[in-house]
């Protein structure tokens, strides 16, 4: 097994990591390797100054200051792996820098927005029934893209109004569901997914035409084809859902821990970028909650 696929196990086994992310360290990687053998240096041997000058190479095939660190992310975590298990002496990813990110505003549907994209599949049809339960289950819930189509038919409690996604590292978590997504989901489920279920059932909740689970290319090409639809501009992402589900709780006076708590974000500090909220909003909490503001 190379030093590459031992990590990336052990990144799967003992850390829990996603198959998005395997993916993408395993491309970030495999470029290094390559870089690395036109210099006729393997992996084990390679110092500081040739890692410096692959990411050097990233920059000039133009790659953003976001997609450098995550390849830098997953260059130190190879190494401290290699380093750990005594293979190296040294870490060489000790001296490199992290490239300065910018801090970036996620796209968030005003509310009136967010209503008229969850409620653009409609009609008795499998694929609009499911649609809808797809995306009212997004805005409900904040859920990751890989959340979503990941998500298991036990992950679903409709009696008590809950279901349990499973985050990054496996981390499994809570979330409260409104009605209206309860509603589209019990309407799928009686109306709509037994069609698409062919051989037999993966067990996931949502599925393609093929009875198959769906993927995120699919998810992301049903997000743009409803909001094309509806006239929204700019990109709609699966993400877009995330960031209004947060920004909507905190516009209404949510607590941020527990709009933490539901995003299954570990670290506080991520949840905070949601605090951008409009002036209006900002003027009505403080006139809501502060002693003197009238």
């Amino acid at each position: 097994m190379t030093p590459v696929e031992e990590f990336l196990q052990t990144l799967r086994i003992e850390q829990g990591a996603s198959s998005h992310t395997l993916a993408a360290y395993r491309r970030d990687l495999c470029r290094l390797n390559r870089f690395l053998s036109q210099r006729g240096v393997s992996v084990e041997r390679a110092d500081s100054s040739d890692l410096s000058a692959h990411i050097l190479d990233l920059k000039r095939h133009g790659l953003s200051s976001r997609s450098l660190a995550r390849h830098l992310a997953a260059l130190r975590g190879l190494y401290r792996h290699l380093w750990k298990r005594r293979i190296l002496g040294r870490d060489p990813t000790e001296l490199l820098e992290n490239p300065r990110l910018g801090r970036r505003l996620p796209r968030v549907l005003s509310q009136r927005e967010a209503a008229s994209l969850v409620e653009a599949p409609c009609g008795s049809e499998p694929l609009a029934i499911r649609d809808r339960a797809i995306l009212e289950l997004l805005y409900a819930t904040g859920m990751r893209a890989s959340e979503l189509i990941e998500l298991r038919l036990d992950g679903l409690d409709l009696r008590a109004g809950f279901v349990t996604p499973m985050g990054k590292g496996s981390r499994q978590r809570v979330v409260p569901l409104g009605s209206a997504a309860a509603k589209a989901l019990r309407t799928y489920l009686i109306e709509a997914r037994s069609g698409f279920v062919r051989r037999s059932d993966p067990g996931t909740l949502f599925l393609n035409r093929r009875g198959q689970p769906l993927s995120r290319q699919a998810l992301w090409v049903l997000i743009r084809k409803y909001a094309t639809a509806q006239g929204l501009r700019g990109r709609v992402s699966p993400h877009a859902f995330r960031h209004s589900f947060a920004s909507h709780l905190l516009e209404r006076g949510a607590d941020l821990r527990a709009v933490q708590a539901m995003l299954g974000h570990a670290d506080i500090s991520t949840t905070q970028i949601y605090t951008h909220l409009p002036g209006e909003a900002i003027r009505q909490i403080y006139r809501r909650y502060h002693p003197r503001a009238r």
